[in-house]
């Protein structure tokens, strides 16, 4: 049927035939631009939800006039099959709590934290790879969400969780004390890690029952890394993990922007706040 046909069936102007026409050709290369920045996103994000998403892409949908919200976004993730999908994890034990050290209270449950530097929450992990597994001990910033100390090592001793340690003491101003938060696993009770905080000043808080929901940032902070960041799956080898924790902590810590943080990035609340204090 011929244009005019289709406006005398209709009743609609040819005017109006083809300003609809112009916006449904103008709304395909609108939904073309969003699903191609979307896909190189995920290259590096992976498991970024829509939310984030539409935080991440903000300057360059601008850049393009392009304007969507989180609605029709995600009607467009649904149609070309990139929604994410909950992936369940099931981690082997990395927390022996049973034994004869010294164990500290929970003092992080109470704390009133208004900037970074204030409490860290540390934890130890596993990565599977195809050589077998490797631990990836974690120290973040517990108000700005910044990871701040980390090490991918080959035993559940406390090596690598003193080599975390180290990597966020470099990091500290030399007036800040934070408390240090974590399980009460041997790795943080043995002597060599008790006497690296206390030498430097800081406050040890440990979990007292419920040690998962105690440490939830910690945990939660592993979940994102595994789900988001690929580190969940089969690594090729411990080189090949130590390349890739480096990368998405990176990636973590500068462009994923949180929830909790007005949809800032852990690095940009951060250097906000140390620029206040300066």
């Amino acid at each position: 049927m011929t244009v005019g046909g289709l406006c005398a069936l209709t009743g609609m102007s040819k005017q109006n035939y083809y300003k609809g026409e112009r916006a449904r050709s103008r709304r395909r290369v609108e939904e073309e631009l969003i699903v191609d920045l979307v896909k190189a996103e995920r290259k590096v994000q992976g498991r970024l939800g829509a939310r984030k998403l539409l935080v991440v892409l903000a300057g360059e949908l601008a850049e393009a006039g392009v304007e969507i919200g989180r609605d029709r976004l995600l009607a467009l993730l649904r149609d070309n099959n990139l929604l994410i999908e909950p992936r369940r994890t099931g981690p082997p034990r990395t927390t022996d709590s049973r034994h004869w050290m010294r164990v500290w209270s929970n003092l992080f449950k109470d704390a009133k934290l208004t900037g970074p530097h204030q409490a860290w929450v540390s934890d130890l992990t596993y990565l599977r790879t195809r050589q077998g597994f490797v631990y990836l001990a974690l120290v973040m910033d517990a108000w700005s969400r910044k990871i701040v100390g980390w090490h991918v090592g080959p035993t559940l001793e406390a090596l690598g969780c003193l080599e975390a340690a180290r990597m966020a003491l470099g990091q500290l101003p030399a007036e800040a004390r934070p408390i240090h938060h974590s399980d009460r696993g041997t790795q943080y009770c043995c002597g060599d890690y008790v006497d690296l905080l206390q030498d430097a000043g800081l406050t040890i808080s440990m979990t007292e029952v419920n040690h998962c929901y105690e440490n939830a940032r910690a945990e939660r902070l592993n979940g994102i890394l595994k789900q988001e960041y690929g580190l969940g799956g089969e690594l090729i080898g411990p080189a090949y993990a130590e390349r890739a924790v480096a990368e998405a902590v990176e990636l973590y810590n500068r462009r994923r922007p949180h929830m909790a943080l007005g949809y800032r990035t852990p690095q940009m609340v951060h250097a906000e706040a140390e620029r206040a204090a300066a």
